[in-house]
């Protein structure tokens, strides 16, 4: 999802990072858990994709920066923090210099309670030091206490849609984003279960999608009204992560610049995601701290 870039100041970021309720346009109560054996009807993913769709059109897609420190043991490697992301991105200066971006995972299942949380996970270009995105993924969401899960793609200022409505925890998933001049190709494979892939191409002018970033994310999707709460994930892992720049394919840092995103709460005292060091240049994890 998009995520609109601030430098925030710690004042201002607990209010910006409160917690979201995406059950509907009112704060009403919520459904109790639901046990793992009963699989959400028909009627309920309906309205629960209704009820995601609405949240969407209002969500603010660059990173929130908190702030980014010192080189990490690991050479080049930036340590940086943020309230909605944690993961890698590769950056540069010169607009234009990334074409492509693309990673493996297996969607988190997500542990519910009352409370509607979310997480969302993706690869994509900008969005890190630019104002637009251009990328795709999983959802995993706790609507009404219950799991639910999407495959999705976005490009700014379009918003996101949604693809795939038979996304299960444990599928296979190999994502893409591939750019030629003002063409983005987006590429999802759900090898696991049919229904959830993604294959469409859409446009973007030079002038506004700059490819200044590639990322690698774990998210919780930022709105109007604030940060969603992130939901409780099993480990996400990213494998094969790869990118291209100034016409050059390599692994997750061989870019001109590379940042590790830990995210952080809005008091910036405790850490919500953490992202462990890269593994062979293409893969790395992000582990669950705490919800906000």
């Amino acid at each position: 999802m998009r995520l609109l870039r601030y430098l925030i100041v710690s004042g201002s970021a607990a209010a910006m990072a409160g917690a979201v309720t995406l059950s509907g346009a009112t704060a009403t109560s919520v459904a109790a858990p639901a046990r793992a054996s009963h699989a959400p009807s028909a009627g309920f993913l309906a309205d629960a994709r209704t009820a995601l769709a609405h949240y969407l059109r209002h969500s603010h897609p660059q990173v929130m920066l908190a702030h980014t420190g010192h080189a990490q043991a690991v050479k080049n490697v930036v340590a940086a923090a943020a309230f909605n992301w944690s993961g890698y991105a590769d950056t540069a200066t010169r607009a234009q210099t990334f074409t492509k971006v693309s990673g493996s995972w297996t969607v988190p299942s997500v542990t519910c309670s009352a409370e509607d949380q979310i997480i969302s996970d993706w690869v994509g270009l900008d969005g890190f030091n630019s104002s637009t995105v251009e990328q795709l993924g999983t959802t995993s969401w706790c609507y009404k206490g219950k799991a639910v899960y999407y495959t999705w793609y976005e490009i700014y200022p379009k918003g996101a849609h949604q693809v795939g409505t038979a996304l299960k925890p444990g599928d296979k998933v190999a994502a893409s984003v591939t750019r030629s001049g003002t063409s983005y190709a987006f590429k999802l494979t759900d090898s696991t279960t049919s229904g959830n892939n993604i294959s469409v191409t859409k446009t973007c002018a030079l002038a506004t999608c700059k490819d200044t970033s590639a990322e690698w994310i774990s998210e919780r999707p930022s709105f109007s009204t604030g940060i969603a709460p992130q939901a409780h994930y099993n480990a996400f892992k990213i494998t094969n992560g790869s990118q291209t720049s100034s016409g050059h394919t390599g692994t997750i840092g061989a870019g001109p610049g590379v940042n590790a995103v830990t995210m952080i709460d809005s008091t910036q005292t405790y850490n919500l995601s953490t992202v462990s060091t890269l593994t062979g240049g293409n893969s790395f994890s992000t582990t669950w701290k705490n919800s906000y």
